[in-house]
């Protein structure tokens, strides 16, 4: 029974979500804190000294901060809040779960491991300058907009992995215990998602004047911009001689903490975008997966 609803996780999450939406509002305040909670346990498994800067990392990088610019300018001469959910969709890092699939794909779990923090703390730097010029908050003047949003993103992406090695060094049989329930993760993820999917339906259901265009392209645009960076990941990677790693990089996103951020500093709706692309990067995913058993079985 356990493990029938761990391999329906996903969709069970999304539609209680989705059909007790009326009542996620009481506990959506609780989003940040199952998002910081699910990097600590993540951050508790990542030595310093294991990171290690490889080549692709860099080209990786600079293709999801810069990238998410490239596409929010493209998309915006068509419409804008679709522009805010392409952007968010590029921007977002990197899920901590893809070092699981990566490892099963047979890809570099250390090379992911590093990433997962490079691609955070890169975040956590450039997050809130762009959502100062073009989020929610673009009214109010920079430098109080900047701390604003500083004050909220860095510490949900900084601190865990600050909280993480000091217990290593300093508290250590706290974070050995910490490891040692290091599945808790899995659970939080399921009310985060849970969460998040209910405060997008709520959106979309009491929108004044809903634009079904505007939705429909948000879902087709993070299709598009999930396989693209699906693809451009391996093609870097396969430069390097590891497109698994560096496709899961690039291709797979903390989708929570992406809706998060659309809801809280970009136009709600935007929020389609990442929440279409919790579908799309487990389609793709699972077809992966499917094809490396395959691959096994015929060997």
């Amino acid at each position: 029974m356990l493990q029938f609803i761990k391999n329906w996780m996903l969709p069970l999450a999304m539609l209680t979500g989705a059909v007790a939406y009326p009542l996620i509002s009481y506990i959506s305040f609780l989003t940040p804190y199952l998002i910081f909670t699910m990097l600590l346990l993540t951050f508790c498994k990542l030595s310093p000294r294991d990171l290690h800067i490889y080549p692709a990392h860099i080209w990786l990088l600079l293709i999801q901060l810069t990238g998410c610019l490239i596409i929010f300018f493209i998309v915006r001469l068509f419409n804008p809040i679709v522009a805010e959910g392409a952007l968010i969709c590029v921007l977002a890092p990197t899920a901590t779960a893809a070092a699981v699939i990566t490892g099963m794909l047979g890809g570099n779990v250390a090379f992911l491991a590093s990433y997962v923090f490079l691609c955070n703390v890169g975040v956590a730097v450039v997050a809130p300058f762009l959502f100062s010029f073009l989020g929610t908050h673009s009214d109010m003047p920079f430098f109080e907009s900047f701390m604003y949003i500083c004050k909220q993103v860095g510490p949900l992406l900084i601190l865990p992995l600050v909280c993480a090695w000091g217990m290593q060094y300093f508290l250590p049989k706290f974070h050995k215990k910490l490891l040692s329930i290091h599945q808790l993760s899995f659970y939080l993820w399921a009310v985060a998602l849970t969460i998040v999917t209910g405060n997008t339906i709520r959106f979309l259901v009491e929108q004044n004047n809903p634009n079904y265009t505007v939705e429909i392209s948000l879902a087709l645009v993070s299709l598009v911009i999930c396989v693209g960076q699906f693809l451009l990941g391996r093609r870097i990677g396969r430069h390097y001689g590891d497109p698994v790693s560096s496709g899961q990089g690039l291709g797979q996103k903390n989708t929570i903490l992406a809706i998060w951020m659309a809801q809280v500093y970009l136009d709600p709706i935007s929020s389609v975008a990442p929440a279409a692309y919790v579908l799309w990067q487990n389609i793709i995913n699972s077809y992966q997966l499917w094809r490396q058993n395959r691959i096994k079985t015929n060997k």
